[in-house]
């Protein structure tokens, strides 16, 4: 379809909070049937200026046209009116409902005539089947997969005859095989006259499936690129204004056994999540756990984190030997929690920054005086993570729910290594950061394995785990596979073992 027809329009946007300016002067549009891409860094100001589209924001000057009719700032239904639907990166699903009530909460009563239920089912499958976004209306969301519950997030906002869909972070917590899917979706949408918009920071995603692609930096629109006449080597320049190379992992020996595991068993309401796993990480290396998102991977952190109690087996850190350790022992003892959910197990977002930064460790001396917390010891703390792990738009008063996502990663990563730990359980560290925030988190992690720390990285990421472990395990199904070294572990390889086929050509 022939992108010619201007059906969004931002004009002049800026937002302010406090001192900081989150969005300046932008100016933006969107074609008809075409694919956009807002490519940033964390807290570019990327999904400010996708709420003030929406409405969630009210903007301090500037205006959204959408078809041609200016929007009033500040209401969500009258975007919705407009046609324009929103897929948040963090879903607003009601879990105990089906999918048939979440698609129509907000348009008509659910305890309702049947009639209504039955024009609204037939019109979800229709839907469904039209853009290739199979779902069943019953199930209720608790038991969907994520990727399903982002499919119900597409088909609520398509329900309500959404002609523009913002999608913001759309494949941050889907597997590889989910996200090529989702963007075929897409692709799909727009041939059939949709206009989407979605925000990201993963350049192959931006090359593969966009049109056409508008940079922030800053809170300004510095770049915009055609996708066909650009590079991902463009694109990250772009987005950091300067040059990103990753850091390469030297060879170095591995020290004394620090965290083991010693055929552990963990079940819960039952089902086992992980069976008989064992594995050891040594000072000075990087074990890295590779697998797809769902096999064992959230209850290995949980149980390393001291978050889940295990049911069998041991486990042994520093020495000590115990079924489980809890959260205050492991800390106490030197080890570093960097958990996978940032925003339910990592950060309090009614706290501000300084307290989240000595949260785990406001115990230790350095943060007291005669029994008190020392607040300008706590915020000179937090101060010197804003700077040395380059945390956007932070003072150590500002609320922790204000940082974006990836800001917030950063702030939970620095707090913890900056403590010198003996021991860093690394799981999914960067989730959600852009090319930039990647590569500075890399160097710290290699920096404390060289500094004789022993890391747990557990990540659903195959280049990461390749570039940085020493050794390798895959989970399948809760199990573990051998380890292997990570010079003798080709991609091939370690897609083998992905998918349960391991050295004894076993299917897991």
């Amino acid at each position: 379809m022939p992108m010619t027809e201007t059906v969004l329009e931002l004009k002049n946007i800026s937002k302010r909070f406090g001192d900081l300016v989150a969005n300046d002067d932008i100016r933006l549009s969107l074609k008809q049937g075409e694919l956009l891409a807002l490519l940033g860094e964390n807290g570019a100001g990327k999904t400010t200026l996708m709420n003030i589209l929406f409405g969630h924001y009210t903007a301090d000057s500037g205006e959204v046209i959408a078809f041609g009719e200016t929007l009033p700032p500040g209401r969500p239904r009258a975007a919705i009116e407009a046609g324009i639907g929103m897929v948040h990166q963090h879903f607003t699903l009601a879990g105990n409902l089906s999918v048939l009530d979440n698609v129509m909460i907000g348009t008509e009563r659910l305890t309702g005539l049947n009639s209504a239920r039955r024009t609204a089912r037939r019109k979800l499958l229709d839907l469904a089947e039209r853009f290739g976004l199979q779902v069943d209306p019953d199930a209720m969301i608790s038991d969907l997969s994520v990727g399903e519950k982002q499919r119900v997030e597409i088909l609520k906002a398509l329900y309500r005859d959404a002609r523009i869909l913002i999608l913001d972070e759309p494949t941050a917590v889907l597997t590889g095989i989910e996200s090529e899917r989702l963007f075929e979706t897409l692709k799909s949408m727009t041939a059939q006259g949709l206009s989407l918009i979605f925000i990201s920071h993963k350049l192959h995603e931006v090359m593969s499936a966009s049109n056409r692609v508008v940079i922030l930096r800053g809170g300004k629109v510095v770049a915009e690129r055609m996708t066909a006449g650009t590079s991902r080597a463009e694109l990250a320049e772009l987005m950091v204004g300067r040059r990103v190379t990753r850091p390469v992992r030297q060879d170095q020996a591995a020290g004394s056994r620090v965290l083991e595991a010693n055929h552990v068993t963990v079940s819960e309401g039952g089902r086992t999540l992980l069976d008989d796993i064992s594995f050891e990480v040594r000072a000075g290396e990087i074990l890295g756990i590779i697998g797809v998102s769902g096999n064992g991977q959230a209850a290995l952190g949980r149980l390393t984190c001291g978050l889940a109690a295990a049911s069998g087996g041991e486990l042994v850190f520093d020495g000590v030997r115990a079924q489980s350790f809890t959260p205050g022992k492991l800390v106490a003892a030197g080890a570093a929690r960097i958990p996978e959910d940032r925003n339910t197990e990592g950060a309090v977002g009614e706290m501000t920054v300084w307290e989240n930064a000595v949260l785990e460790r406001v115990g230790q001396a350095r943060f007291n005086r005669h029994g008190f917390v020392d607040r300008g010891a706590c915020r000179s703390f937090a101060d010197e993570l804003i700077k040395r792990f380059d945390i956007r738009g932070a003072s150590p008063d500002t609320n922790t729910r204000l940082l974006s996502g990836g800001n917030m990663q950063k702030m939970i990563l620095g707090r913890n290594l900056a403590s010198s730990p003996k021991l860093i359980i690394a799981n999914q560290p960067t989730r959600g950061l852009d090319e930039g925030a990647i590569a500075a988190v890399h160097t710290e992690l290699l920096e404390a394995r060289k500094a004789g720390a022993a890391i747990l990285l557990i990540s659903e990421d195959l280049d990461e785990v390749n570039a940085l472990s020493d050794r390798i395990q895959a989970i399948v199904k809760g199990r573990l596979s051998e380890p292997v070294d990570a010079h003798a572990a080709d991609s091939r390889k370690i897609g083998l073992m992905m998918a349960g086929i391991w050295e004894d050509d076993h299917a897991a």
